[in-house]
């Protein structure tokens, strides 16, 4: 019986697994076309985006993108003008930017990055070095997480973004149908957009 019940927790475990896996594909293949739409018009590495925009809304399904379709978890900070909404994070009650639609929060967070002298020297970096985007990110001050670059690093490799990056910037080709590389099981569903 003992054995049993652990059987059931490590499937029970794979399972979630998959499951994650699952909305992170399904969060890509949703995104995936902006992500490379603002990259060519700002120069924000597609992969980089994607990776911050999977890690900051749990792909798709935090509290904050569901109230805000704030994918970057940018907050009001002083200048901002548009519309709010209050989440607890680093402090309780934090002002957060707030959008009316997914796209604009992708504009925006180019725009932001863009914009902000902070973040200026990412854009000497060559756009297909990731990790060095992802290590900069954080010594300017992106988010407080201490691995925020491991973790956006490792989302970029376990499913092979840098491969949007690479079609931006017209060194791949863009296929009719993207797929990332690690490939669900038989019985996970993923919701294909075509570009």
């Amino acid at each position: 019986m003992k054995y049993l019940v652990v059987a059931l927790a490590l499937l029970a475990g794979s399972f979630v697994k998959a499951q994650k896996n699952a909305e992170v594909l399904n969060y890509i293949n949703q995104y995936r076309q902006l992500a490379i739409n603002e990259m060519q018009r700002t120069g924000v590495p597609a992969s980089i985006k994607l990776a911050q925009g999977i890690h900051e809304t749990q792909a798709g399904k935090s509290d904050l993108v569901h109230r805000s379709n704030n994918h970057f978890g940018i907050k009001c900070k002083t200048g901002w003008s548009g519309n709010k909404v209050y989440h607890d994070d680093d402090e309780r009650g934090e002002c957060f930017r707030s959008y009316s639609s997914s796209s604009d929060s992708y504009v925006d967070h180019s725009d932001f990055l863009r914009r902000s002298s902070r973040y200026s020297f990412l854009f000497d970096l060559d756009p297909e070095d990731y990790k060095a985007w992802a290590y900069g990110l954080k010594k300017a001050g992106y988010a407080t997480n201490i691995r925020y670059s491991q973790i956006l690093i490792r989302l970029i490799e376990d499913y092979d973004l840098n491969q949007y990056t690479l079609i931006a910037l017209g060194k791949l080709p863009a296929p009719e149908e993207l797929f990332v590389k690690n490939m669900l099981p038989e019985s996970s569903t993923v919701t294909v957009i075509r570009p």
